[in-house]
């Protein structure tokens, strides 16, 4: 399995929380580092941290410290020549707009290599980078030239371990952003600007920002991408064969039939078909209610869907209601209901819903729609005659509906009264009203 090139989110997670880890030993740093990462895989955080040493302005000063000291523990146990970050920490350590701390921090690193565990290396490395930085006394470092430093450690350095062809055409990780203006202190939260001014750049923006650099990090750098146009295809000779290529997305087609007793229900599905286009005979009516009544299930095989009902609620009430009755309790009953609260209003279909109301105990949100829904179709019939006759139809579902403790008067009453007294001419009307008055 080929090893990723580059650092994954929770590997940077850990690198950074290294780095801020200004109040541990320098020791303690290293060891875990050295515990999350195999020695194997120690070039890749080890390379993203070098990228962020080369802007002085992505870490603070402690950051600098332990990301060095992790720099060069990293290949403590190889020669100065084989680490692969050498040249960078005798650049740093040459550095004269660098702080005299951190490059001081570098030489004695650079000595450790010989150092064979002496004393003054395990002290080193038992500071913190914070206490570093207090204790540091600038008057007993001396800083010797880059020559000498690189003839030292670095006389036989080995070749990058990893060069990309194209580096030269790259374009660096991180550049410097045109925004952020001179005078900025990476330890501070303020910008140095003009007076008037006042961005701020809070520790967590930065080190969000860090945390995805090293999470996105690359280690050929922004590359160029070269575009390699795909070769056309040479025309085909009459005498060769065409190369095809057959798409087999096969996909599985169920037989939701199979192994079904189509014959159960036969006799009741051939009349409930029937029963859809017209008034069954008394006899045929009485079969299917005995059918029905026989083995319940068979409802579920009769062919009728929430679509079908209006139909059979207008040509057969009575196996409508017997119908939805068994239906009751299943899982689809609601868009029956729906159906038959949206359809048409008719006798029928307020006495399929009168005799329901006395079979089964229905939603009372379904019976209150109904209602609005039959007034609501009396106020807009514009033929007189038509509109008399569905009000006293009204009227009298509602007088049965009042008296048989169907419905709670109090939550429909201001609706049916307007309805009364907007109709009050029709006697049924008149009747419906007196009865409200009676139950206030």
């Amino acid at each position: 399995m080929k090893k990723r090139a580059t650092l994954g989110f929770e590997e940077s997670k850990a690198v950074f929380g290294l780095l801020r880890a200004e109040q541990r030993p320098l020791e303690e740093i290293v060891s875990d580092f050295n515990s999350f990462f195999s020695h194997g895989r120690q070039f890749i955080p080890c390379f993203s941290i070098s990228i962020l040493l080369q802007d002085k302005k992505m870490l603070s000063s402690t950051q600098r410290l332990i990301a060095f000291a992790i720099l060069q523990q990293a290949y403590s146990s190889q020669k100065p020549s084989a680490n692969p970050f050498i040249s960078l920490l005798i650049n740093a350590a040459c550095d004269v707009e660098a702080e005299k701390y951190e490059r001081a921090l570098i030489l004695q690193l650079l000595q450790l290599f010989g150092s064979d565990g002496s004393s003054g290396g395990k002290e080193l490395l038992k500071q913190s980078a914070a206490d570093y930085i207090k204790s540091f006394d600038p008057s007993v470092h001396a800083f010797p030239q880059h020559e000498q430093l690189q003839q030292q450690y670095a006389d036989k350095v080995h070749p990058e371990r990893y060069n990309s062809p194209l580096k030269d055409s790259s374009v660096r990780n991180v550049i410097a952003d045109p925004d952020v203006p001179r005078g900025f202190d990476v330890n501070s939260s303020e910008f140095d600007l003009q007076p008037g001014a006042n961005p701020k750049l809070s520790s967590g923006d930065r080190d969000e920002t860090v945390l995805g650099l090293l999470s996105n990090l690359a280690l050929e750098g922004l590359g160029p991408h070269w575009k390699r146009p795909i070769p056309p295809r040479l025309p085909v000779q009459d005498d060769e064969l065409v190369w095809l290529n057959p798409v087999d997305n096969h996909e599985l087609l169920w037989d939701d039939g199979m192994c079904v007793d189509t014959s159960r229900g036969a006799a009741v599905r051939d009349l409930i078909a029937k029963a859809l286009k017209g008034p069954l005979a008394p006899a045929q009516q009485e079969q299917v209610l005995l059918e029905l009544a026989n083995d319940p299930k068979l409802v579920y095989h009769c062919g009728l869907t929430p679509r079908k009902l209006p139909e059979l609620v207008e040509n057969n009430p009575l196996i409508a209601v017997e119908v939805l009755t068994k239906l009751i309790n299943s899982p689809e009953i609601a868009e029956y209901f729906t159906v038959l609260v949206n359809m048409d209003m008719s006798l029928h279909s307020m006495e399929v819903v009168n005799r329901l109301t006395t079979a089964v105990e229905l939603p009372s949100e379904f019976i209150h729609m109904y209602i609005t829904n039959c007034i609501s179709s009396c106020e807009n019939i514009k033929d007189k005659y038509m509109q008399n006759r569905l009000v006293r139809l009204v009227c009298v579902f509602l007088q049965s509906l009042i008296r048989n403790n169907i419905i709670n008067v109090k939550d429909l009453f201001i609706e049916v009264q307007a309805f009364c007294i907007e109709f009050s001419r029709i006697r049924e009307a008149a009747a419906l009203f007196r009865l409200l008055k009676s139950l206030e």
